[in-house]
């Protein structure tokens, strides 16, 4: 086992509106929260009784949420899965509700929660900052606000939401997470304005899960062609919970479309897959590869770059058996990069004797 293993995404859950955000919401959401009786905004992404949203022992025997208990979550994440460090990304309805006002407000609320009873309370956490993406001015907002706190390392945003990430209107968070050296943590969720496939609506969970790769591919090529990066060269983008093995057959295929197409986006001028590696970063669970050693050795060589890959548990999400998250067959110069070099790279903000 590497002497650091820095978990890339873990994830505590919100207990509810009432009883874990209520203190820390201004007064008016306060007001509506209770009047209201708003509560349980948990994304269908991860329902909290689904098995892939916690396996049997890491769910609270009390029916609390799995990731809801500080203690629980460092027996998890460190003792058993062998963290030395974790990134906390909390996945919560705020980015998904319609009311962008309602939306800043309670990103807020987790952001001071996160803060105040995770990292607080153990020096071996950080986390990354939910911002409102509803309303890019008010995410700005949020950013500059956390900025000056260390222990908030990278800008956290649903794989599916409105509109494609390129687009420029988002383009003021870029600027502000390459300013203060936060990568843009791209999480797999959605938050439900279209359907999760891009031709329709699924009939099972199943299907909407397995089409998760199709909304980080979309993205990755929206970031790209609208060229944020010749803009933000500094921006780093950290697919979270997308799978690995689709990586290679992309990346070449965006190359051979690039070569043909290229007189439509003249500003992008290196083949795609050059600056996938150059700027984009996924973490190593789910790990969706064939469970052989070959296998996986060609998918590594394939992407073409041993800098990309994170560790990662996906606590605790049940993305894979027994106790140990790091995937077979991997070598031991990969998992060493991925369980500390990489992730210091990939997070100029982690310093870990902080």
């Amino acid at each position: 086992m590497a002497a650091t293993r820095i978990d890339c995404d873990i994830h505590p859950a919100v207990g509810g509106t009432r009883t874990t955000l209520l203190p820390y919401l201004s007064d008016h959401w306060k007001e509506q929260v209770v009047s209201r009786a708003i509560d349980g905004l948990d994304l269908n992404s991860y329902p909290p009784s689904m098995p892939l949203s916690g396996r049997a022992d890491w769910r609270p025997a009390d029916g609390r949420k799995p990731g809801s208990d500080l203690a629980m979550v460092q027996r998890g994440a460190f003792d058993q899965l062998g963290a030395s460090h974790a990134i906390c990304n909390v996945v919560y309805g705020a980015q998904a509700v319609f009311d962008s006002y309602m939306a800043a407000d309670f990103c807020k609320a987790i952001n001071d929660w996160i803060a105040a009873e995770w990292l607080a309370k153990d020096k071996r956490l950080r986390a990354s900052i939910v911002v409102p993406i509803q309303a890019p001015d008010l995410a700005v907002e949020e950013i500059e606000r956390r900025a000056g706190d260390n222990r908030f390392v990278s800008v956290l945003v649903p794989s599916q939401g409105e509109t494609l990430l390129g687009r420029r209107h988002f383009w003021p968070i870029y600027q502000a997470a390459e300013k203060y050296q936060l990568p843009l943590a791209i999480h797999a969720g959605s938050a439900y304005r279209g359907a999760p496939s891009s031709i329709g609506w699924p009939s099972y969970r199943y299907e909407y899960y397995l089409a998760e790769a199709q909304a980080f591919q979309a993205q990755i090529l929206s970031l790209i062609y609208e060229g944020v990066f010749g803009k933000y060269p500094g921006l780093t983008v950290v697919l979270m919970e997308s799978g690995v093995s689709w990586l290679p057959a992309f990346m070449w295929r965006a190359n051979k479309t690039w070569r043909g197409v290229r007189v439509e986006v003249p500003w992008v001028e290196r083949e795609p897959a050059a600056i996938i590696r150059d700027h984009f970063r996924v973490t190593m669970q789910p790990f969706d590869a064939p469970q052989d050693a070959t296998s996986v050795a060609d998918i590594i060589d394939q992407i073409g770059s041993e800098k990309m890959f994170l560790f990662a548990s996906d606590y605790p999400h049940w993305q894979f058996d027994g106790d140990d998250p790091i995937p077979p067959h991997l070598p031991d110069s990969l998992v060493r990069r991925m369980c500390e070099d990489n992730p210091l790279e990939t997070f100029p903000r982690l310093k870990l004797d902080s």
